[in-house]
């Protein structure tokens, strides 16, 4: 129900600023609001919900809600691992090798980690970085678009090899 209820709450506000923008402009605008099953085992549920909105050029925002099958509980990202495990540092120094690995790789790939304008640069993440279980058993940290990387780049994802977390992961 809370997620539901979650869903509901960002559907109506996505809707009313489109109807609120629609009022005011001309041309073409769209909105798209779908969902989309990412993972279900024997232990985890993964829903991915998906917000577009264009006007002229569009924008991107991922959600995920991740329900532990045993409890029934929406899980937060420290769930994931034993009790106060510094959890947040491997990632993150994960991401920071994947993203320089894959700009390495590709020129048209731009992350914002060595820029000059330091503000900008990916230090870490919080305990409310999205994230969800992949079917591997992964974790994967998702970001919306312009969190970390042009919004060239649109939502961004950065799955978490298993020996980065093994040895404080529940």
């Amino acid at each position: 129900e809370e997620i539901n209820a979650e869903i509901q709450k960002i559907t109506d506000q996505i809707i009313a600023e489109f109807e609120e923008n629609a009022k005011d402009q001309e041309g073409y605008q769209d909105i798209m609001i779908k969902h989309e099953i990412l993972n279900t085992s024997e232990d985890y549920f993964t829903l991915k919900l998906i917000c577009y909105q264009a006007s002229g050029s569009g924008a991107e925002w991922d959600y995920f809600y991740t329900i532990d099958l045993k409890t029934g509980e929406r899980l937060a990202l420290a769930d994931l691992f034993e009790e106060g495990a510094a959890y947040i540092t491997p990632i993150s120094e994960s991401i920071k090798k994947q993203m320089q690995e894959r700009m390495d790789a590709d020129e048209n790939v731009h992350y914002w980690l060595n820029d000059e304008i330091e503000e900008w640069n990916f230090k870490q993440i919080t305990d409310e970085t999205s994230f969800y279980v992949n079917a591997e058993d992964n974790i994967v940290i998702s970001f919306n678009e312009g969190d970390v990387a042009p919004m060239y780049m649109g939502c961004v994802e950065f799955e978490i090899p298993d020996e980065v977390v093994a040895e404080i992961r529940r």
